[in-house]
């Protein structure tokens, strides 16, 4: 193949990777970095250089089993541990992803009212152009959309820079760890590592590698998508924190939201500093309503053997069409609900989404490992190490996130 050729190829392939990622650096993704750097400056960066390495081989993991099985997670969680198990993975998946769908059309309305503009009026519009972009277009030409999102990832970048951060600094922040077992510093960290490696990746990307229709061929090529998509999208969170944590760290302003974020960053680096933030969050909170709904979508359908894949047309698989339209219908709607606590929406989705995310590793790990169904294509001894230590973590931090409150009433 001339090199040319190849090369075209490669970038052909290339997608699955990049979007899950990217899709998780969403409205409550962003203003989890943001806090991450307001909070506590530089001395989280460590965190999240391990989080690279841990999310690359589990993204590996999944594009693995697609190409050689051919088939999604939920599908294989279906055949090899049966419907029950199938039953309870898509519930709590269900209602996690629909509260971080809200979440994210409420990031959509809040960057845009940072311009004025009502969230009566940008909620209903982007909430149709969402369905329709989904509903009315293939999967070639819905992954190109996609992609070109994703470049919107670049204005978290350009703020960085334009702040001016001392680089020797963060570089030895980053490769320094700084630890701290005080309460709130414990339940950040929680924050950051649940909106890095998220049960909703999982799903997705191994059912867009499958719906794709990549075999283990292309398995080569996708590995450099899953590594390229890690090491972008957890380099996007990285920039977001060293830019929050060079102005509002510095300046000791606490934020609780992406939006606060962007307004705080005014009166410290400008005006086109915010624009670019509240851009940020808007392509970002679009790129996940879309995502996120989607890879809900494909999870229940193949765990209980309904039509899926955005190849088919509305009646070939109303199922699939179906759930995908209430996610974006009454997410978008609970958001035009005056009053309504939306960061109490978040909070409780996040925390059933903590207690599912080792759930679905361990199912991947164990799936991943029985030869009858991946073969020679098996794990080896470092990959498993790494992803028992990154499930164990979770669950240490989980159980402190759970207990903490507790404790605290009792004394």
């Amino acid at each position: 193949m001339k090199k040319k050729n190849k090369l075209l190829f490669i970038l052909g392939i290339i997608g699955p990777g990049l979007i899950t990622v990217n899709a998780g650096n969403d409205a409550g993704g962003i203003a989890t970095y943001a806090t991450v750097g307001a909070s506590y400056g530089y001395k989280m960066l460590w965190g999240l250089l391990l989080i690279t390495f841990s999310l690359a081989i589990i993204q590996e993991m999944n594009a693995r089993m697609a190409v050689v099985t051919g088939k999604g997670l939920s599908d294989l969680i279906r055949e090899n541990y049966g419907v029950k198990w199938s039953l309870f993975a898509m519930c709590i998946l269900f209602i996690a992803n629909f509260g971080v769908c809200v979440g994210d059309f409420a990031g959509i309305a809040a960057s845009l009212e940072l311009f004025g503009i009502s969230k009566y009026i940008t909620v209903p519009i982007m909430a149709f152009l969402v369905w329709f972009v989904i509903t009315k277009g293939s999967y070639e030409k819905t992954e190109k959309v996609f992609l070109a999102f994703t470049f919107v990832f670049f204005t978290y970048i350009i703020t960085c820079i334009k702040v001016h951060p001392n680089w020797n600094v963060v570089m030895k922040a980053t490769i320094t760890p700084s630890l701290s077992f005080t309460k709130g510093y414990v339940l950040t960290l929680i924050g950051m590592i649940g909106t890095t490696i998220t049960p909703y990746m999982q799903f997705y990307l191994q059912s867009s590698v499958v719906d794709k229709g990549l075999s283990v061929k292309e398995y080569k090529y996708e590995k450099i998508d899953v590594y390229l998509g890690a090491i972008w999208g957890d380099l996007v969170s990285f920039f977001i924190i060293v830019c929050t944590a060079v102005t509002l760290y510095k300046a000791g302003i606490k934020i609780d939201s992406a939006e606060q974020a962007a307004m705080a960053l005014k009166p410290l680096a400008g005006n086109y500093a915010t624009i670019l933030f509240a851009a940020g969050l808007f392509g970002a909170s679009v790129l996940a309503t879309m995502v996120i709904p989607l890879s809900t979508t494909y999870a229940i359908c193949e765990a209980f053997g309904f039509e899926s894949g955005l190849d088919n047309s509305f009646s070939e698989a109303k199922t699939f069409y179906g759930i995908f339209t209430f996610m974006i219908l009454f997410s978008a709607a609970l958001v035009l609900v005056p009053k309504l606590s939306l960061v109490g929406i978040m909070l409780i989705t996040q925390q059933i989404a903590g207690i599912l995310s080792p759930v679905i590793l361990i199912f991947m790990v164990l799936l991943i490992n029985n030869k009858d169904i991946m073969g020679k294509y098996i794990n080896n001894k470092l990959q498993n190490v790494i992803v028992y230590l990154t499930v164990a973590f979770i669950i240490i931090l989980s159980l402190i996130l759970f207990v903490s409150p507790i404790i605290d009433k009792l004394m």
